[in-house]
């Protein structure tokens, strides 16, 4: 674990969760792999807006904190693969709820934003 989590009071666990979770990729990238193994570029491809050096970083943590591993397998090219640990898929209903929770979300603000006026 990174060296922030360890300085989070224990009587404040949603602050510990957004120390592990934090980051704007972090929970998209987990939502991704609930879907099961996933390689680096198949990551990309379906978060279009990280960048190599953001989703490696990103990926880098969450493996550091126990929610995801990296196989890197002996061939060439190396195929590197990453898929969730047993405390990655804890997380699943969270990814779940978020997602549904940012989908009605955006859609009341659609229907209640004011119509532009020309």
């Amino acid at each position: 674990m990174r060296s922030g989590v360890e300085n989070v009071p224990e009587e404040c666990a949603v602050e510990f969760a957004m120390e592990m979770l934090g980051g704007r990729w972090k929970l998209a990238v987990l939502k991704q792999l609930v879907t099961g193994t996933h390689r680096f570029g198949e990551l990309r491809r379906a978060l279009p807006g990280v960048t190599p050096r953001m989703l490696t970083r990103q990926l880098r943590e969450l493996e550091a904190d126990g929610l995801v591993t990296r196989t890197v397998h002996p061939e060439v090219p190396p195929r590197v693969e990453y898929a969730l640990t047993e405390v990655g898929h804890s997380l699943e209903s969270i990814t779940d709820e978020l997602d549904k929770w940012g989908r009605w979300y955006r859609e009341t603000i659609r229907r209640k934003a004011p119509l532009p006026t020309a």
